[in-house]
Formats: structure tokens, C-alpha cells, sequence
């Protein structure tokens, strides 16, 4: 609380004392008179002492304000392959350039079959073989898979519930035969995605480990997802053998038998 100073003993200053304080650095501080009475004005002179150091001034901190919140991430547009139909998805597949893979091939490998099969099969990638012919699963593995599609009465050749839609993740052939890579799988996805929507089918079976990495995103052995009916995109998936695996182990396939007729427990009727 302020008060008012006592001002009594304070001389007045004639104009030339007010000037000479001035140039010395001495300030002069004159009070207000009362308002009713008007009186003079006096003025009360600090005396001449050393003049105070200037205190430091304080740090005030001023406080960081609160971080604003993060906005939300908008979803990415939807890939223009999902909007597709069939002929204008066979062009993008023969006309893609997205991984290097583009660089060593013969040609694609769109995939065969029905494309309003109730059955899709879904491989890894395309060999030597399937890049000089431009179809999934020739050679001795697609024998192979055939004699399978076979035993459960059906073919790459058929139609309805006879018939089958054959394709693999990857839709050029990795140098050499070599597992495909992450980047070059999330390259081909689209165009996997599109098919399933396209085909409708009412069961998957997913052939080899990076089919089901692609189709189920999980790294787990296929050994421990047989026998399970997974999901993607609300159509069942059932695990399995490649062909090219039952090949070098034969002992298995019995096994793989044993998938197919799990696959077969998922059609309607």
C-alpha cells in the first residue's frame, strides 16, 4: 500500500537549483497540491548521494504455453487401382514400373482362371518358368498344383464351382528366383487387393510364406497357421504348402491335403 510522502522539510527550488540538479543526475520529484486548496508546488530534492547501483533485473520466466495438439491424420487417398475394372487392371500390371523389378522381366504375370471364381489360389512370385510363359504356377510346382485342384474337383480351366483364380503377390519374376522383398511386395499389394475385390471369392488359400505375410501380415510359420481359418479383407483364408515346398518335402502333403479340405469346408452348401 502507497503512501504519501512528508514533504515538509523540503525547500523550493528556484529554476537555476532545478537545472543544476538536472545536469548532476539528481531527480527531482514535486508532489501534487491538495486539489481544494491549491497551494504552491514544492519539490523535494533527493540528496546527493552516490547513486544506487542499479538492481539486476529479475528473470521472469516466461511459462511455455501448452503444446497445441497434434491434428489428426487425415487417411490417405484411396489407391487409383482400386477403382479399376479387369481390362484396365491387366494394363496397369503390364505397364507397372513401381519396384526394379520391372527391369529384369520377360513379362508380368497377371494371373488365370475364372475371375468370378468362388476358389482363389494365391502364390508368392513368378519363376523362370512363369515369366517366359506369362501364367502362375507352370513347371513341375504348377503339375503339382494342379493335381491338387484336382483332387478337390476343380481346375484352372473351369468355370464356376469348378474352376479356380490363380495368382501370386508378386506379378514379375525376382532375379534369380529370389525371396521377394518387402518393398517389392507393397508395391504389387494394390494390385492383389483389386483382384480378391474383382474375383469375390468365398475362399483364399494362401500358398507359401509370403503369401501369407502379404495376405495376413503376420511372420508366423506357416506350420503354426494351418489348420486356422484366417480372414482378409471378410473372406476366409486358409495356409498352406507351396507347391514348389511339397516337392522337397513330399511327407507333407498330406498335410496339404488336409488344408484343402479345410478350404472346401468354407464354401456355402
Amino acid at each position: 500500500m502507497s503512501r504519501t510522502p512528508d514533504t515538509s522539510f523540503v525547500p523550493e527550488l528556484d529554476a537555476r537549483q532545478r537545472a543544476m540538479l538536472a545536469e548532476m543526475g539528481v531527480r527531482v520529484w514535486a508532489p501534487k497540491a491538495p486539489a481544494a486548496a491549491q497551494p504552491a508546488a514544492t519539490t523535494v530534492v533527493t540528496p546527493p548521494t552516490t547513486p544506487a547501483r542499479a538492481a539486476a533485473p529479475v528473470s521472469r520466466q516466461t511459462p511455455t504455453p501448452p503444446a497445441a495438439p497434434e491434428p489428426a491424420r487425415q487417411a490417405g487417398p484411396a489407391s487409383p487401382v482400386a477403382t479399376l475394372d479387369w481390362p484396365e487392371l491387366r494394363a496397369a500390371v503390364a505397364g507397372c514400373e513401381a519396384c526394379g523389378l520391372c527391369q529384369g522381366r520377360t513379362q508380368t504375370v497377371f494371373g488365370t482362371g475364372d475371375e468370378q471364381a468362388d476358389w482363389m489360389v494365391v502364390g508368392e512370385a513368378p519363376g523362370e518358368n512363369e515369366d517366359l510363359q506369362g501364367e502362375p504356377f507352370v513347371g513341375a510346382a504348377g503339375q503339382l498344383l494342379d493335381n491338387m485342384l484336382k483332387a478337390v474337383g476343380r481346375s484352372r480351366n473351369g468355370q464356376g464351382a469348378e474352376g479356380a483364380f490363380i495368382t501370386n503377390v508378386l506379378k514379375c519374376r525376382p532375379p534369380a528366383n529370389r525371396n521377394p522383398q518387402a518393398d517389392e511386395v507393397a508395391s504389387c499389394e494394390p494390385y492383389l487387393a483389386r483382384q480378391v475385390a474383382l474375383v469375390k471369392p468365398k475362399v483364399i488359400v494362401a500358398m507359401g510364406r509370403f503369401a501369407v505375410q502379404a495376405l495376413l501380415k503376420s511372420s508366423e510359420p506357416i506350420g503354426r497357421l494351418r489348420g486356422q481359418v484366417h480372414h482378409y479383407e471378410g473372406v476366409p483364408v486358409i495356409v498352406t504348402y507351396h507347391p514348389a515346398y511339397l516337392l522337397r518335402t513330399p511327407t507333407d502333403k498330406g498335410k496339404a491335403w488336409a488344408d484343402l479340405c479345410l478350404a472346401m469346408a468354407q464354401l456355402p452348401g
